[in-house]
């Protein structure tokens, strides 16, 4: 019996190998600043996790006097700051979508192709060989999106790839499956921050689990976005709240901010934060993701889909990437 049990572990040890490479997963992020500026500290991180593709934001598309106009375009980027492929990221609103006509759609896409190529040149990123599209559409926009990506397809001649919210992975029969070469499925944003409800609303375990529980069987090839990022939501007297972007607890000196729990502070004194001006009396409510956070939805994600897939990390930032280290990430 002994013998036995000896030569199933030699047989099982190449298996649990096979099953640990294969579980293995590339790792590369997003660049979501205009003012584009990648330092040191970003660089090595970036080397050390083994990264070899940024996903750059290039611009936003919205509505503005009843017709798309291209918004917040990245500049001044450095493509030598780094040794990656630079894979062009556009965000549309699903406003933009619900307010273009559908003949309007082939002109929205031929603009849009026009200025990444445009910004790519002279920003010097190369050229793509993917283009991504980051809409929430909905079931009332998903004819108009889905048109767009097949016009920007063949004005392109690139592979097309779109981000996949939660919503529409539980809703599918609603929402639609894009026809995208490949969908990133952003794992976060779980709720709405203002809505003070204990949550976590950057990444919440429960509903995340919920939404993705048929995940495994989405029928496009699909990777996954994480989030690295924090913020704040300050309330005043009136009991009205505001979403202040990028702040972390470590840059809350205590001879203005004074904890009342968990990350839960009070302003004892006038001041700015993140160039927004603060009352004395306001609160202010800290939400990030921590690396155990972090562990326990990829733990999750990894028995749920049952394919090769790489995690993409929100985003490329020294304010965010110091709570984690390289490894955490791989």
């Amino acid at each position: 019996m002994m013998r036995f049990a000896f030569l199933f572990i030699l047989v099982s040890m190449p298996i649990l190998q096979s099953c640990r490479q294969h579980n293995t997963h590339s790792v590369a992020f997003y660049y979501w600043k205009s003012n584009a500026g990648i330092g040191d500290t970003e660089k090595h991180f970036f080397e050390r996790t083994g990264a070899d593709k940024l996903y750059v934001r290039l611009f936003d598309v919205d509505i503005q006097g009843n017709i798309p106009q291209p918004q917040a375009a990245i500049h001044a980027f450095d493509p030598e700051s780094l040794a990656a492929d630079y894979i062009p990221v556009v965000f549309i609103t699903n406003r933009t979508m619900a307010h273009t006509s559908g003949s309007g759609v082939a002109t929205l896409a031929e603009h849009v192709h026009e200025l990444i190529l445009k910004i790519m040149a002279d920003q010097r990123m190369g050229v793509p060989a993917e283009i991504q599209i980051d809409c929430d559409w909905t079931a009332t926009t998903r004819e108009r999106f889905f048109s767009f990506l097949g016009e920007l397809r063949n004005i392109s001649g690139r592979k097309i790839s779109c981000t996949l919210r939660m919503h529409q992975v539980k809703y599918r029969d609603r929402t639609g499956i894009p026809p995208a070469d490949k969908v990133y499925l952003m794992a976060y944003a779980t709720s709405d921050p203002i809505k003070d409800d204990g949550k976590n609303s950057i990444l919440d375990i429960p509903l995340l689990k919920d939404y993705l529980r048929n995940i495994g069987d989405y029928p496009l090839d699909t990777d996954v976005a994480l989030p690295l990022y924090s913020w704040a939501i300050a309330t005043n007297h009136l009991g009205k709240s505001k979403l202040i972007n990028g702040v972390t607890e470590e840059e809350l000196p205590s001879a203005v901010y004074q904890k009342t729990g968990d990350r839960r502070y009070e302003i004892l004194e006038d001041t700015f934060l993140r160039g927004i001006y603060l009352n004395k009396g306001f609160h202010l409510r800290i939400e990030s993701v921590s690396p155990e956070l972090l562990s326990e939805t990829r733990t999750f994600l990894e028995t749920k889909i049952n394919k090769p897939f790489g995690y993409v990390y929100y985003h490329l930032d020294s304010l965010f990437i110091s709570r984690f280290s390289p490894g955490m990430l791989k």
